[in-house]
């Protein structure tokens, strides 16, 4: 199987690796004991982890001959790489065989290793799947990060925008919507494009020569910001028109500027003027826990008409120029599309010596792989991992995005990242977004969590339930149709004795994210060691039926009349139901069986009955 390669496409737009970079980092060995786990309408495959992996490339051929390809489950962002040791492929078709194979990558855009030993399977078909769940209540398991407590958000200039969308006043309804994220899904950080922008009035043209600059409009965003109880990731971008090398090169309806400066002196004046009138007016312990992130995604010619030189000379500039007003703020970066330049941007930076406190990148479609090999490989092992944008797609505008498939998508990355990073920042809070116009209806496919109008869509329910678990998970075993890989679970206890067990059933297969009958499991969810005498037991759902508010308006609708606001707000709440008013637990046990559909969540929550409750 060694001689097999990726097609052609599998090298996509982002292999900028060169020869030195490759042979320096090396290739890795095949992954072993690969299997296989045939069920209805899924094939599992698990492998052995390798050590200095980024990721796995998962291979199918329909003979064992090949040709062997790529498995493309549609998440958009042209990357072939997914988290080991675990894949779940439900883009086949059942009763038809495969073979399949998994190679081992260094690093992403570099060619990966040889492949595996190849397998083979079949997906059944016409029954349906039944998964036990087996929560060990008195015995802990890791800590739960809180990695999803930082948001992105469209730029902060937004806040004090007065047109109305729908009916709803745009600036109020982006304040609204980072009141819910903090007070509901525990938002701490907010990080959005655009500091730099032009309508902040930062640099008039009559300021170039003198270089006067104007922080009103700034202070005016991150008082608000933090009258929050929320901290900025300060994204160090655009290019204010006055610096810029060529002022016509513009992103977005706000038209950000995308060109490097004319000199970069001058940007080193700017941003070093930003950092002092930010320590003077907050503080320097405050504002050494926010974050400054060195532009937005420089390897795509729509943020950056530039070379890979040119941007590295930007972060150089940058980054001296903010430890030069404290060698403590946090800067990092390269914030690129789809974990690009990570090799060559680490590489540079040791070769430079150029400090980095946190490393930063973006992706959409699939849970993130593990950056902390190659932080290592560069001697940067103290530096944060913060994947500063991630989502179910880059694609606005996409039905995706006001879909429950987006639900289980949310748990299965911040699951699968737990350990791996210090942030998975989910891009974005509210529909309030104009980056490509604003909205023309209200159900459009926007990037938010919340609607216009902010409206909680499946995603937010999925972050609430992820949130609201205790910090400390217990032990969960899986085992039957796709556990641990379509099914996968976490379940926490209290201090108060309260348990839960939040539980999602989904593909990363966009093809089926309007829901795959045949992917629908029968669980089998049993506790152990509980030590309270009775419970009350209450189950909360996410599916098409349940805390689904696409499903809750008229199919046709645009924009709600004052009626239809009214309507919707009222049933704009995550759908609950008591199952036992009270269950007895004698032996320290207990069972509930459910169905649970793809794409769904549930959560099922145990409340002990104490004397006091009971009144």
């Amino acid at each position: 199987m060694d001689d097999i390669s990726a097609p052609a496409s599998w090298m996509g737009e982002y292999q900028l690796l060169d020869k030195h970079q490759a042979g320096t980092l090396g290739m890795l060995a095949a992954p072993s004991e690969l299997q296989v786990e045939a069920g209805y309408g899924q094939i599992t495959l698990r492998w052995h982890e390798v050590a200095d992996a980024f990721g796995y490339t998962v291979f199918r051929a329909e003979s064992p001959d090949g040709p062997f390809a790529w498995v493309d489950h549609g998440g958009g962002d042209n990357l072939t790489t997914v988290p080991g040791p675990v894949y779940v492929d439900t883009t086949i078709e059942p009763l038809k065989p495969y073979w399949y194979a998994v190679s081992s990558m260094r690093a992403p855009g570099l060619p990966g290793g040889p492949l595996s030993q190849a397998v083979q399977a079949q997906a059944l078909a016409g029954g349906v799947g039944t998964v036990a769940i087996h929560v060990e209540v008195g015995r802990p398991a890791q800590p739960i990060q809180p990695i999803w407590s930082m948001l992105g958000s469209e730029h902060l200039s937004y806040l004090f925008e007065s047109a109305s969308l729908g009916g709803i006043p745009i600036g109020e309804d982006l304040h609204a919507a980072l009141v819910v994220a903090k007070s509901e899904l525990g938002t701490e950080y907010v990080r959005a494009h655009g500091v730099f922008l032009d309508d902040l009035e930062i640099l008039t043209p009559t300021d170039d020569a003198a270089l006067a600059f104007h922080f009103d409009k700034v202070d005016a965003m991150y008082d608000t910001i933090l009258d929050l109880g929320l901290k900025p990731v300060v994204e160090l971008s655009f290019m204010l028109q006055p610096l810029a090398h060529d002022p016509s090169l513009t992103v977005f309806t706000y038209q950000g500027g995308i060109s490097k400066p004319k000199h970069w002196e001058r940007w080193a004046e700017l941003v070093e003027a930003f950092c002092r009138h930010l320590v003077g007016r907050y503080g320097l312990e405050v504002v050494r826990t926010w974050a400054f992130e060195v532009w937005n995604e420089p390897n795509l010619e729509a943020f950056w008409k530039h070379s890979f030189d040119d941007y590295m000379t930007l972060y150089a500039v940058s980054v001296k120029a903010v430890k030069g007003v404290d060698p403590r703020l946090r800067v990092g970066g390269p914030a690129t599309a789809a974990t690009g330049w990570i090799a060559e941007f680490l590489g540079t930076l040791e070769h430079q010596g150029l400090p980095l406190d946190f490393l930063s990148t973006h992706l959409y479609g699939s849970p993130p792989s593990d950056l902390r090999p190659l932080l290592a490989a560069y001697g940067f092992t103290d530096a944060d991992i913060w994947w500063t944008e991630w989502g179910v797609t880059p694609t606005h505008f996409s039905s995706i995005n006001d879909s429950v498939f987006g639900a289980p998508f949310l748990l299965h990355g911040m699951k699968r990242t737990q350990g791996r990073a210090e942030y998975l920042a989910y891009w974005v809070v509210s529909d309030q977004f104009e980056e490509l116009g604003r909205a023309d209806r209200l159900f459009h496919g926007g990037f938010g969590l919340l609607t216009v109008g902010h409206l909680k869509k499946p995603r937010f329910w999925a972050m609430k339930l992820l949130n609201d678990l205790g910090p400390d998970s217990v032990a969960v075993e899986m085992t039957g149709d796709g556990a641990a890989s379509l099914v996968e679970a976490l379940a926490t206890k209290k201090p108060d004795g309260t348990i839960e067990v939040l539980v999602w059933n989904g593909t990363l297969n966009q093809a089926q994210y309007r829901g795959c009958a045949l992917l629908e499991r029968v669980l089998e969810i049993h506790l152990t060691g509980i030590d309270q005498p009775a419970y009350r037991v209450r189950l909360a759902r996410i599916d098409e039926d349940h805390s689904n508010i696409v499903s809750k308006a008229e199919p046709t609708l645009i924009w709600p009349t004052e009626e239809q606001w009214r309507q919707l707000r009222d049933k704009d709440m995550l759908d609950e139901i008591t199952v036992a008013d009270r269950v007895s637990c004698p032996d320290e046990t207990f069972t509930y069986r459910v169905t649970l559909p793809m794409p769904g969540v549930l959560r099922l929550r145990m409340e002990p009955i104490t004397t006091t409750t009971a009144r």
